[in-house]
């Protein structure tokens, strides 16, 4: 087994258990242990010592495993999210992919889906009952609505 792979067995390991509520009540009990033990420590600078050490080395670990799962959450929604634009018939595939875009052509498809959206909210205003295959027929591309950045929108392979 890799490095890479014993780090990704680890981290989803330790994310389970620390996201799990037994672990909130060890640490509520170290905590507990801890003040308890103050007397005892007559509230030394030591006795201080460890409490600040050891929750700045658990946070400083959070971090890195907390930043790893979501790194890996939203991994997989984008490849959800891609898999669901390909798939459907009328959707724009230029849309795949779109958190790799420079951030000048992700604001240009921000801004045209915003115009589809106050238009798709004036139409419905009106009384009009659009569905979302007649909002879906003002898609960019016709009635003279604006092409996607890069070109028009394509048929799904």
């Amino acid at each position: 087994m890799t490095l890479r792979e014993t780090f990704e067995r680890g981290a989803k390991a330790a994310a389970r258990f620390t996201g799990h509520p037994l672990c909130f009540c060890l640490a509520v009990g170290v905590v507990l242990l801890w003040l308890l033990s103050g007397p005892v420590f007559g509230f030394s600078d030591t006795w201080q010592l460890i409490i600040n050490t050891g929750t700045t080395i658990v946070t400083f670990l959070m971090v890195f495993l907390i930043q790893n799962s979501q790194n890996r959450d939203a991994a997989a929604v984008q490849i959800k999210l891609d898999e669901l634009i390909r798939a459907t018939l009328k959707a724009e595939n230029a849309l795949l992919d779109l958190e790799e875009l420079d951030e000048d052509t992700q604001e240009r498809f921000r801004r045209r889906y915003e115009a589809l959206a106050k238009k798709a909210r004036r139409l419905s205003g009106r009384g009009r009952r659009d569905g979302p295959a007649d909002v879906g027929a003002d898609a960019p591309g016709s009635d003279g609505e604006p092409s996607p950045p890069g070109g028009g929108a394509s048929t799904p392979t």
